[in-house]
């Protein structure tokens, strides 16, 4: 019996993604993690996340997804000229340069460039934010997949999958609306990180949570 790991929006919360990544590997031995993306701005150690999912899993056994969220696309596009640098840097994007010291590397701007935009298994979708049931899953635009949100009781159908994902901030605690799971729990508002156990062979919704 396999499990995966999907972790909610870090938003530059550092010292709850450490906590969180030593329980989850002190749970069992080995599995995977799917990071749910929003890993910069706001919170104050943007810079520190960075390095630590940049330098991946330091234990064997382990597989990292790392998917982007819509602040590592915000990002990017302000600085490289594409929209408004006042957007990003209104958004919590003044925290995250303070955390490199005035200047995001080109290495870490690249990287989340190039990060995926969803992570699809037997019985789950995860995404950042969401997804456009009425088209195909291989032909969700990136602005669904990082921006939409639905309705809080919002279900869905999905495939015949459960939608995992973050974005929306859900009273600083996870939340199950029928196919749908959200873990963005407001870390970086005074909320806690969270963390969905998944059993891979088993479909629906979580075993459990962890919190940090």
């Amino acid at each position: 019996m396999s499990r995966t790991y999907a972790i909610g929006d870090i938003h530059g919360c550092l010292d709850k993604l450490v906590a969180m990544l030593e329980r989850i590997e002190a749970w069992q031995s080995g599995g995977k993690v799917v990071f749910l993306g929003d890993y910069v701005d706001r919170g104050p150690d943007s810079a520190g996340v960075i390095n630590l999912l940049m330098a991946g899993p330091q234990k064997p056994g382990w597989e990292w997804v790392i998917l982007k969220g819509n602040h590592e696309d915000m990002m990017a596009s302000c600085l490289r000229g594409d929209n408004p640098l006042e957007w990003w840097v209104g958004n919590g994007g003044m925290q995250t340069l303070a955390s490199y010291g005035g200047e995001v590397p080109e290495e870490h701007l690249r990287w989340c460039e190039t990060l995926p935009l969803k992570h699809v298994d037997e019985h789950r979708i995860f995404v950042h934010a969401g997804v456009d049931e009425a088209v195909p899953l291989d032909e969700q635009t990136e602005q669904e997949l990082l921006w939409s949100r639905k309705p809080p009781h919002y279900s869905g159908e999905y495939w015949g999958r459960h939608l995992v994902h973050g974005h929306t901030p859900s009273e600083q605690n996870p939340s199950i609306v029928g196919n749908r799971t959200n873990l963005d729990s407001a870390a970086v508002f005074g909320g806690k990180l969270s963390c969905a156990i998944f059993i891979d062979e088993e479909p629906g919704s979580p075993m459990g949570f962890m919190q940090t």
